[in-house]
């Protein structure tokens, strides 16, 4: 004889072996004790939890005769909550091979054609049982030509017939139909209850399990009983006398319950080397990363669960001893600390699925929660700041984010409300010593007074035409005197069209001789080779402000203010502004 799997073996017979679909079977047999049965009815949900099992069970209950010891011959007993499983009906419904009870696979029964051929059978009375039964697995695979050929039929079928679909995807039964049946939405089966059903089974297999391995199928099953009894059959295959966590584990090429625990111990404490080297000894030993992700991030959430909950109860779904575990886990941490390590991998845990490298994926990610900085309570946050703001109130006059940037205000403006400005010789001098090593290095004392000369000149420009002030800054003044000014631009053809104009030409002239109190020649060399390297206004205007912002940002920096805030707040830093 053939060797017959346990999900076949153990399938449920009755509604009272039904596992996780309490409120399915009850609503079904209260149906049947009333004599309200429907004519059609609707399985939703996904693969594995009893949807095709049910529509069996409930052929069985509508065309049961009786066991056939204790049931007069001839007599009809009429439905029943609990059918025999002895009678002729039932033997042959749980075999497959009632001629009045049809299983149908919606996906290779699609065609208009078949369903005529079926409609055209109903109105028959059945061969021997009461109810002839038509059930549809996968009903959302039929056409829509199919599904218009049964609206009339479904909707008013013979007394003698009813009809039982299942599908896994609801959505895809057009609401013309949905209207015509009573839907029953099967729900996921909880590990606990799918654990329960499995040492019924070993215990009649006669194989022992510990309830590690139990959980680790009931975890991998997510909630599926057919899942879980193949995955039952793989591990006895492998080890049929005692089953244990690890090696079930192993089996199924994922990580143990104690591995995850003991990375999400790591985690929780800040040690960023123990989960490398945990993740380092899963990938030695072929598991899926991307399942242990996954897996993880389950049991981050059990974690809060367990710390915000005082009796997590069902909510944790989780055998008794992992229970423990993970609420002695959980007591170890803070309740936000747990909460936003679980916020922080279930953002990354897209990166390690979708990841071309899931190990180094996970690998940071665990590094970077690992590292997180301590938490810091709100409360204790405001006291800080009530009592730094109390000492700056007190302290006198303090350091903004502008700075003093040389007696400036945050306008750009001297304190007397006039910009500066360097009218005379003597004060270009002392601008042009502030400029750049680099350039002072390649400029002598001749070429400074030169600019500083012509900085006077550029002030009187930018009264009458500041645009025309902005071109000249860019010019190098290489000649200056009383008989002639003579300015070159390294890469003049930017300036050439606005500083020749017969207007800007006539300004400029004018200028220079209320300056030098003579009438020198003006002349412009553009992409002259003399004014690579020279000295500009701009230049020097730029080394200037880029000098006063470091040292605005330097005083900043040293306030005592700021130096007692860092050290309370516990904070660096970042960045600081100095207004133009």
């Amino acid at each position: 004889m053939s060797y017959v799997v346990l999900a076949r073996k153990f399938r449920p017979q009755r509604f009272e072996d039904l596992v996780g679909q309490d409120h399915i079977a009850r609503t079904l047999a209260n149906a049947i004790d009333s004599g309200r049965v429907a004519h059609a009815f609707l399985f939703t949900g996904v693969r594995g939890i009893g949807k095709t099992s049910s529509a069996r069970i409930l052929a069985k209950a509508l065309n049961c005769m009786g066991d056939p010891d204790s049931t007069p011959a001839g007599s009809d007993p009429g439905p029943t909550v609990e059918p025999c499983l002895r009678c002729p009906a039932c033997r042959e419904i749980t075999a497959g091979n009632d001629v009045d009870v049809r299983e149908i696979d919606g996906a290779s029964y699609t065609g208009v054609d078949e369903v005529r051929k079926l409609q055209d059978s109903l109105p028959y009375r059945p061969a021997r049982d009461r109810y002839k039964i038509v059930i549809v697995d996968e009903v959302h695979m039929l056409s829509q030509n199919a599904w218009n050929a049964f609206l009339k039929t479904l909707e008013e079928p013979p007394a003698h017939v009813k009809f039982i679909f299942a599908t896994t995807e609801v959505h895809k039964v057009p609401v013309t139909i949905l209207s015509r049946v009573q839907r029953f939405d099967f729900k996921l089966i909880p590990s606990r209850l799918i654990m329960g059903r499995l040492r019924d089974v070993l215990k009649a297999e006669a194989v022992e399990a510990d309830d590690a391995a139990l959980s680790v199928i009931a975890r991998e099953a997510a909630g599926s009983m057919r899942d879980a009894l193949s995955l039952l059959d793989q591990v006895v295959a492998w080890q049929s006398n005692r089953l244990r966590g690890d090696d079930v584990a192993r089996v199924l090429g994922v990580a143990s319950r104690q591995v995850l625990h003991d990375l999400a111990r790591a985690v929780v404490g800040g040690e960023a080397g123990a989960c490398l080297n945990i993740v380092a000894q899963l990938a030695e030993q072929g598991y899926d990363i991307s399942h242990v992700a996954r897996d993880l991030l389950a049991l981050l959430r059990d974690l809060v669960v367990a710390k915000v909950c005082e009796q997590p109860g069902e909510l944790l779904d989780l055998a008794d001893e992992e229970q423990r575990d993970v609420q002695v886990l959980a007591q170890e941490a803070d309740a936000d600390d747990l909460l936003r390590l679980h916020q922080g991998f279930s953002q990354g845990f897209d990166d390690v699925v979708r990841s071309g490298q899931p190990r180094a994926a996970l690998e940071m990610l665990l590094v970077r929660l690992s590292r997180r900085p301590p938490l810091v309570p709100i409360d204790d946050l405001v006291g800080r700041l009530g009592a730094l703001e109390r000492r700056l109130s007190g302290g006198g006059q303090h350091s903004s984010g502008s700075g003093s940037t040389g007696g400036r205000s945050r306008s750009g403006k001297a304190p007397s409300g006039r910009r500066e400005r360097a009218p005379s010789a003597s004060r270009g001098s002392e601008r042009a010593t502030s400029a750049p090593k680099s350039t002072r290095s390649e400029s002598g004392p001749a070429d400074r007074v030169r600019l500083a000369c012509w900085r006077g000149v550029l002030d009187d420009v930018r009264k009458e035409r500041p645009d025309l002030a902005a071109y000249l800054e860019h010019a190098v003044p290489v000649r200056i005197d009383e008989h002639e000014v003579r300015l070159a631009w390294s890469n003049g053809r930017v300036f050439s069209e606005q500083v020749s104009t017969p207007e800007a030409r006539r300004t400029l002239e004018q200028v220079v001789q209320r300056r030098l109190e003579s009438e020198p020649r003006i002349e412009f060399e553009f992409e002259s080779p003399s004014a690579k390297g020279g000295l500009t206004v701009a230049a020097e205007n730029a080394a200037d402000r880029e000098r006063e912002v470091r040292e605005a940002q330097e005083r900043v920096r040293r306030d005592a203010h700021v130096v007692r805030a860092v050290e309370v707040l516990g904070a660096r830093i970042k960045e600081i502004r100095i207004a133009e």
